[in-house]
């Protein structure tokens, strides 16, 4: 139980930083729009990270020492992308408008989803590495895997459906150009962070 409370803790810590993947499932939870298929896929995907490692799938990056760079380059690249599209439904005033029209089909929503959460370098560090180096710490490192996976599913299911209290804010246009700019803020930061190697 004890390795279960620390994965769990460990978890939630680290999944709790509002980022690329945590604004996109706050704006689908807004707009009511493929909740659940977006929480699901982000909690079944940090299962399978966590899982690899705590196996010890950590040790891939180091016999691959190329494997971190390329893909903290194409994280950049495609976070750079979904901050400008963010600041120009910003600019246009299209987030109103894509919430009205369902914000999209359950495709985009899903392969948005899977490229916030698989292109992300720190998920690597963070998920695979970080959590596998603790729960070797752990003779139960199952239950600390467990523990960890549970953290994940609590705070994405609750981040998608809780977002919903905040529709009636988000009725009027003005606050949908606020949340435009602070997510494309959000990526461009992560895109830069991502670039200059931290």
């Amino acid at each position: 139980m004890q390795a279960a409370l620390a994965g769990f803790s460990l978890g939630m810590s680290l999944i709790v930083a509002i980022g690329a993947q945590n604004a996109f499932v706050l704006r689908q939870g807004i707009v009511r729009a493929h909740v659940f298929p977006v929480a699901a896929i982000c909690a079944a995907s940090d299962a399978v990270l966590i899982a690899a490692g705590v196996a010890g799938f950590g040790a891939l990056t180091g016999a691959l020492p190329w494997l971190e760079t390329a893909m903290r380059w194409v994280g950049a690249a495609f976070l750079l992308w979904y901050g400008l599209r963010s600041w120009r439904a910003a600019w246009l005033g299209e987030g109103a408008l894509r919430a009205g029209a369902a914000a999209g089909s359950l495709r985009a929503a899903v392969l948005t989803c899977l490229a916030l959460t698989w292109l992300n370098p720190h998920v690597y560090l963070d998920t695979v590495m970080l959590l596998g180096a603790v729960s070797a710490q752990y003779e139960d490192r199952t239950g600390f895997a467990l523990g960890a996976m549970a953290a994940s599913v609590l705070f994405f299911f609750t981040l998608a459906y809780a977002a919903r209290l905040l529709a009636p804010v988000f009725a009027r246009p003005a606050a949908w150009r606020v949340l435009d700019l602070g997510i494309g803020a959000v990526m461009l930061a992560l895109a830069a962070r991502l670039a200059s190697g931290q």
